[in-house]
């Protein structure tokens, strides 16, 4: 099997991190794992099956994919599909045929349908959502589209598209107006924080849109979710066609420092984020987000895996914030924690997942 990371986005060293620990997980008796690479310029690379030089530093310095034997997928109609390294002091080399791929990327060019795309060409079974879900998934404003459509509860939101603030900053500012301030200023396609702000005063909209831009054209503005509190449940696609399972569910408490819970609170040494599991929610509660969870997770038709956000305001009501395709797999993220409080360890959690790749058929399902 073929672990496949890094990739173009902004989101490439968490992706290296996040497939260092998968690879860590599987068990070599079952699995011969391939690490394949992708480089910021999209330059498919063998890497190192040693997944420590993936890892953050320990004053959070982050990896990179850093390999020079290139690789490619080699498939033809009715037959197996192979991986094959080139390198150019010697003749293409296979290594042989490929069972699953499981791609650990985050972001546009990866998660967002592209990769999934290529692999359902080649006939490749693989980890987790497949194209259409994928790429509804990483797009936020179409996800609140199709949860709006399908009566799930989504905070209001305004898109601001690619050059819209340039050409009449007036009218995107009273769009925003409508949301009432504070808002959250995010790229539409991005992920890990990458680009958001909270904005609190109209006079601050602009260098937030400009800061989103840096990541995506393409912005969504949010109102805020004032005192609501941030709770996640991960959904796992059931073996043999049962019914989708839930984990415990979460609770993500944010040191005062930061605003909100941005990069520095996810994923860096010393910050002081705290995660409550299970999370301390009255039982009608706990059973709205597990319900509404599974309700998303049939809605976006992923298979395989996702994490499901929400927030839970005081009154009791829960609202559904964003679904992850392919979340974080860090040793510090939040899905394998949820599972892990839930009776699974990671390497179960990993091997279960290649099992649902393998179970699943190729092409149209």
């Amino acid at each position: 099997m073929a672990v496949v990371f890094g990739g173009r986005s902004s989101e490439h060293a968490i992706s290296c991190v996040s497939a260092g620990s998968v690879i860590a997980a599987l068990d070599p008796d079952k699995y011969d794992v391939v690490p394949i690479g992708i480089t910021p310029d999209g330059r498919w690379v063998l890497e190192s099956t040693d997944p420590g030089h993936l890892a953050l530093g320990p004053a959070g310095e982050l990896p990179a994919v850093t390999g020079s034997r290139e690789v490619a997928l080699r498939s033809s109609p009715g037959s197996s599909t192979d991986l094959v390294v080139h390198d150019a002091s010697d003749v293409p080399t296979s290594l042989g045929e490929v069972d699953v791929v499981f791609p650990v990327m985050h972001g546009p060019w990866g998660q967002d349908g592209t990769l999934q795309g290529l692999l359902e060409l080649a006939g490749v079974r693989y980890v987790g959502a497949g194209v259409l879900s994928s790429a509804v998934g990483t797009d936020k404003m179409f996800m609140k589209l199709l949860f709006a459509a399908q009566g799930l509860p989504v905070l209001p939101w305004v898109l601001v598209r690619p050059g819209e603030w340039h050409r009449d900053p007036a009218a995107v500012t009273e769009a925003v107006a409508s949301l009432h301030y504070p808002v959250f200023v995010k790229p539409a396609r991005a992920g890990s924080s990458f680009g958001i702000s909270r904005v609190d005063s109209p006079d601050d909209l602009g260098a937030a849109i400009a800061a989103a831009e840096q990541f995506d054209p393409k912005v969504l503005v949010e109102a805020a979710a004032v005192d609501a509190r941030e709770v996640e449940i991960g959904v796992l696609q059931g073996l043999h066609g049962a019914v989708p399972e839930t984990s415990e569910i979460a609770e993500i408490r944010v040191d005062a420092a930061h605003t909100f819970y941005d990069f520095e609170a996810k994923y860096l040494p010393g910050e002081n984020t705290a995660l409550d599991i299970p999370a301390d929610l009255e039982e009608p509660v706990a059973a709205k987000v597990r319900e509404l969870a599974v309700q998303a997770f049939a809605a976006l038709d992923v298979e395989g895996l996702a994490r499901v956000d929400f927030f839970v305001f005081p009154d009791g009501r829960v609202v559904l914030n964003e679904v992850e395709t392919m979340p974080g797999f860090t040793s510090t993220s939040m899905f394998p924690r949820m599972w892990a409080a839930s009776g699974m360890s990671y390497p179960e959690l990993v091997d279960r997942l290649v099992r649902l790749a393998l179970e699943r058929p190729t092409g149209l399902r």
